[in-house]
């Protein structure tokens, strides 16, 4: 810091540093300094690890990381929120005065963003106890680039209902809700997407521009007008029907408005660290040739193109800019420099998994004084290293672990200090945790949200088609009523409270045929399948019973082995893997055989699932056989397995028809002998030659896909092992309910937390974007996916390909080839032999292919949003970025649902609510894969909700459970229970609050919707607290087994079901419950008149519903 402060702008060059040691080296400057830092690194994905390791060391306020847009110049489409927010939220810190370390790409500095003053102007600060004109604050939003949408779910999202406005600032990472009473803020609340529920609160919000360009709709047209025709033209139709007005960023220099640079908010005293200028000044020309070649693709579009030193600053002058600051040059190696500060940090030490290596240097750190700690992702992974190290490292004292996400573990003797890693003791690569974490729940709440011509079952009814939400008038009061059209022209209104007996259809991909309204075909349909449903349960619960019966092995408590296999797994477990762990242990341990399906999409984790499960039962002296449908299939597993399992003592083969007819001779005789451990094949292993010394475990993937006379030997070798069957395919949650106690099931619905989100872009087939996109992939050492699902066309687009890309080799794969030239080709292209896989739709639910992480999509809009998201899920499965092409025809041609389709898919990158109904329709199609084709078409004809209720109540009853089935209370009022359009001003949100209430079983259920609907909507009106109020008194009328409440001007009825005997203390428990006068009538059908005028009339109901509780 002293040489720094010596001169200005003082210059000076370090060396030496290894690991995360510059993150420690930054925190220590950033400290010592009241000015910020700039880091500048070569690589985005550099910058991003640095902020990372920085996070673990320092306030997260105090640090900024301005990410590189991640879109390129030139580009039609538009950055994603959460990188405007972190960009912007940087800006606004740096003017604030409250970041100490801003760490950048290089490309992330050349870009342009908003000028100072611009992000002056714009910042909209709301205050608690602060007036706030709301049409002003609306008119602001639109202005700062928000959307007005009816649920808030996106940065740059905005709603208003009443006195409440939800909106979702860049810099957040939930959005906000802020609540007036009058003009004055009355709270400013934090809500989480998925839930719209309140999670915390604020005093104070800062709300920052939607993007760095903020230009609304009517501005574009104004400045399209200046330009040549046939540019504002093709610009004109790129944006058709896309709000986002994708490609602001270049396009803007079009219009000559001010640029700014992330330079122009930095003091004058701020200090600026160069990660090696040299590389920095090699990968800026390179910056700059990419964006000439980008704008050539351009420029036969369009006339007037900015120049890439336009949009990008020239790096001649960024340079002198950044020399204006006092900077550190941090340099690889030393050379024949004199002028430089070196550091003697040394890399972290290689133990290769050797434990007692690790002791033996701990204890030489403690003997030597020298302060160390252990660096872990999660507390989990923190006591699994303590157990080991302490069991097999012999220390004498506890190590010091510490739970911190660092990417580099180092020893540096100068200062006495080391650092070591988890990942790198067990020689294993880092994954970046990102703070991004998914959010659970939404897609089941999305997912029931009912739209206008959506397909409905009525349990009584049957299919019909849903033509939304009326308000009738009733005896003079409004009343909420779902309209269902059936076949024909009869339609049916379905009034709220029995909301319950409504569900959405989801059977199959076609429109199902519609019930015909009163006909007796319903009700034989239901009865069909109830039969068919019941005969099902009863197999399943006989073999269930059957094999729990048989004895098997009993395995015993987790080896020390097992416990460092589970150490040197190279992520941290999802709760639903964890979960799948555990009962697979939970199985292996009890006596009777385990008979467990674990279900998941491709890279969840139920390869893992079944190592562990492997590992136990080798490490019991047992052999285990692997048992595949494909060779592709054997080949990856077998190649998983055995780099898994490489630092242990077990022997691993592979049995199938790719082996010689020798080598799969050797390997059964092994087998029958005992000298191997692991077997992994195809059907091969059900051949009579092969016989099993001692198996101990069977592990089946995708057992649906095996034929009748091989299931029927799979089941003779399950007998007695153990068997773990695994699925790629997804099922409802709810389904693995409903078979408790027919089928033992494990569901890993939940995506990897750490996997990288998948970059998606789409665009018009152009040569230039395939070219780039796949010679980009193919210059990083990876593969290329190229999707198009016409058999009778792909041998043309192949040709088309080869003269696009001559040097590139490709290879072409689709379902009508023979069997074995499709596995050929699909090994090959595993092996690496081939740059690009030209397919079909056949890799939906494929392989495991970590090395291809592009994917181009001919004709996207051809696929539903399901198919979609699973052939988009074939790539993003290793620690490199994804991307994602989806080609189209020019967005003018495309309907509106398939840009809705599709920009849902582009806009998110993760699992989110945009896929809610995709993986809904990819679990329905799960469940008729597990269940079997003649259920799956019984699914088909009433609809999956309906169908699982079925199967639920026929498991039960075969089980010998009691059902209990209570009485529909209906309800007879007096005054109006509705959601009024002033307080609740959506129709879907509307639907869906109206359905959970029908859907409630107890009281806690309607509190928590009181609680939401407070939350999100503001103080409930009259006629909503009434809906509430009612919806309580009918839970607590049907525990009482009362089958109609009538209330009519004060006086309310309440009648018992015939055969009902209320007792002598339900008796008095009414009468002490209340001072109203009441009558009972215990003739024919019991009835009970209650006097409530003495009660004012808006606690009525709540008075009632408390006197029913008191009963109950």
């Amino acid at each position: 810091m002293v040489r720094l402060r010596g001169g200005r702008p003082a210059s000076i060059a370090v060396t030496g540093l290894s690991g995360s040691s510059e993150s420690f080296l930054l925190n220590a400057l950033g400290s010592a300094q009241t000015s910020p830092i700039l880091v500048v690194t070569r690589h985005s994905d550099d910058a991003a690890d640095l902020y990372e390791d920085l996070l673990n060391l320092m306030a997260e306020d105090a640090l900024g990381y301005f990410p590189s847009r991640q879109i390129l110049p030139y580009d039609f489409r538009a950055p994603v929120g959460e990188i405007m927010g972190q960009r912007l939220s940087t800006l606004s810190g740096l003017l604030g005065g409250t970041k100490s370390i801003v760490v950048c790409s290089i490309r992330a500095l050349m870009e342009p963003t908003i000028p100072v003053g611009a992000l002056q102007e714009s910042r909209v600060d709301i205050q608690v106890d602060r007036e706030i004109d709301l049409d002003d604050l609306t008119d602001r939003l639109i202005r700062l680039g928000f959307r007005r949408v009816p649920l808030v779910e996106e940065v740059g999202d905005f709603a208003r209902r009443g006195g409440l406005i939800d909106l979702f600032t860049p810099g957040y990472e939930n959005p906000i809700r802020v609540e007036l009473f009058g003009d004055e803020v009355e709270s400013i609340r934090v809500f989480e997407v998925g839930t719209q529920r309140t999670v915390g609160q604020l005093q104070h919000v800062g709300v920052l521009p939607k993007r760095e360009i903020p230009i609304t709709q009517e501005t574009l047209e104004r400045e399209l007008e200046r330009l040549p025709e046939t540019d504002a033209d093709y610009i004109r139709h790129r944006y058709l029907n896309d709000p986002e007005l994708p490609g602001l960023e270049w396009l803007s220099l079009l219009f000559g408005l001010e640029k700014g640079s992330l330079l122009d908010y930095l003091p004058a005293d701020s200090i600026v660290l160069f990660e090696n200028e040299d590389a920095l000044k090699a990968e800026t020309e390179s910056i700059i040739h990419e964006a000439d070649m980008l704008r050539d693709r351009l420029a036969n579009r369009l006339t007037r193109l900015p120049a890439p030193d336009e949009y990008y600053a020239s790096p001649d002058n960024l340079f002198a800019s950044l020399r204006t600051h006092a900077h550190i040059n941090l340099l690889p190696f030393r050379g024949a420099r004199n002028d430089i500060i070196s550091f003697h940090c040394n890399p972290h030490p290689a133990f290769a998994s050797r434990l007692d290596l690790l002791g033996n240097t701990l204890q030489e750190f403690r003997d030597t004084g020298m302060f160390y700690f252990i660096a872990t992702d999660t507390d989990g992974q923190a006591a699994r290293i303590d157990e080991l190290i302490r069991q097999k490292a012999r220390l004498e004292q506890s190590p010091h672990i510490e739970v911190a996400d660092i990417r580099g573990g180092f020893v540096c003797s100068e200062g006495r200090f080391a650092i070591l890693t988890d990942h790198e003791i067990f020689s294993r690569y880092h994954r970046r945790v990102r703070k991004k974490k998914f959010r659970e729940g939404v897609a089941i709440a999305d997912y029931s949200t009912l739209n206008r011509g959506d397909y409905v079952v009525h349990t009584d009814f049957g299919i019909a088609r849903y033509l939304g939400l009326k308000t009738l008038v009733v005896d003079g009061r409004n009343r909420d009523c779902l309209l269902l059209q059936y076949a024909g022209t009869d339609k049916l209104y379905v009034p709220i409270e029995e909301f319950n007996r409504v569900s959405k259809y989801s059977g199959k991909d076609s429109a199902p045929q519609l019930t015909a309204l009163g006909g007796p075909g319903w009700d034989k349909l239901k009865e069909k399948t109830k039969k068919a449903i019941a005969d099902m349960a009863a197999d399943l619960i006989k073999l269930y019973a059957a094999r729990k019966s048989k004895p098997g092995t009993s395995f015993g408590e987790d080896s020390v082995w097992l416990k460092q296999l589970e150490a040197a797994f190279p992520y941290e477990e999802t709760p639903d893997q964890q979960r799948a762990i555990d009962d697979v242990k939970r199985d292996m341990t009890d006596e009777r055989p385990m008979d467990r399906l674990v279900c998941g999409d491709v890279g969840y984790g139920k390869t893992e699932v079944a190592i562990r499960a492997a590992f136990k039962a080798m490490d019991a002296g047992k052999q285990v056989a692997v048992l595949v449908p494909t060779t592709i299939l054997a080949q990856q597993h077998y190649s998983t397995f055995s780099e898994r399992l490489r630092d242990y003592p077990f022997k691993i083969a592979m049995l199938s028809r790719f082996r010689t007819r020798k080598e799969q001779l050797e390997t059964a005789q092994a087998v029958g002998k005992g000298a191997l451990d692991m077997v992994i094949g195809t059907h091969r292993l059900l051949s009579a030659d092969v016989k099993f010394h001692d198996l101990g475990l069977l592990i089946i993937d995708e057992e649906h896909r095996f034929g009748v006379k091989h299931k029927e030997k799979l089941r003779q070798l399950a007998a007695t092992v153990d068997t773990l069957a695994m699925t790629a395919t997804p099922i409802p949650r709810t389904l693995q309910m409903s078979l408790m106690g027919a089928r033992d099931m494990s569901l890993i619905n939940t995506s990897p937390k750490d996997r990288l989100p998948i970059l998606s872009e789409i665009a018009e087939f152009d040569p230039a974007i395939i070219s780039t996109a796949i010679l980009r992939e193919i210059e990083r050492g990876g593969q290329v996916f190229f999707v198009h699902n016409r058999v009778q066309t792909i041998e043309s687009m192949h040709n088309y390909l080869r003269k696009l890309l001559p040097k590139v080799e490709i290879a072409v794969a689709h379902g009508q080839m023979h069997e074995r030239s499709l596995e050929g080709i699909m090994l090959a292209f595993l092996a690496k032999r081939y740059d690009v896989l030209l397919c079909t739709s056949i890799i939906e639910s494929g392989l495991d292919i970590q090395n291809a992480n592009t994917i181009i999509i001919n004709r996207a809009d051809r696929f539903g949003l399901a198919q979609l998201y699973q052939i988009r899920g074939r790539v993003g499965r290793s620690a490199r970025r994804a991307y994602a092409y989806l080609l189209t025809p020019p967005t003018r041609l495309l309907n509106a649902d398939a840009i809705k389709r599709l920009r849902a898919l582009e806009a998110h990158s993760d699992l989110g609510s945009g896929f809610a109904l995709a993986m809904r329709d990819l679990e329905i199609r799960g469940a008729g894969t597990i269940l079997g084709p003649k259920q799956s078409g019984f699914i088909e004809e009433i609809g999956f909700d309906l169908y699982n209720r079925l199967l639920e109540e026929a498991v039960a009853e075969l089980k010998g459970e009691e059902i209990q089935r209570l009485p529909e209370t209906k309800l007879e009022l007096d005054i109006e229970t509705y959601l009024a359009d002033g307080y609740v001003n959506d129709r879907q949100h509307k639907v869906d609050i109206y359905r959970r209430l029908a859907d409630s079983r107890n009281l806690d259920d309607v509190e928590r919707i009181r609680d939401e609907v407070t939350d999100r909507f503001g103080r409930m009106p009259q006629s909503a607290a009434n809906l509430i109020e009612a919806t309580a008194v009918k839970i607590a009328a049907s525990l009482l087994e009362i089958e109609k409440v009538r209330m009519h001007g004060g006086i309310a009825h309440l009648f018992f079901r015939e055969d009902r005997k209320l007792t002598r203390s339900e008796v008095e428990a009414l009468r002490k419950g209340t001072d109203c006068p009441m009558e009972f009538s215990l003739i024919g059908i019991p009835r009970i008149t209650i006097d409530l005028t003495s009660v004012s009339a808006i606690d009525r109901l709540s008075h009632l519903r408390g006197l029913l509780g008191k009963v109950g």
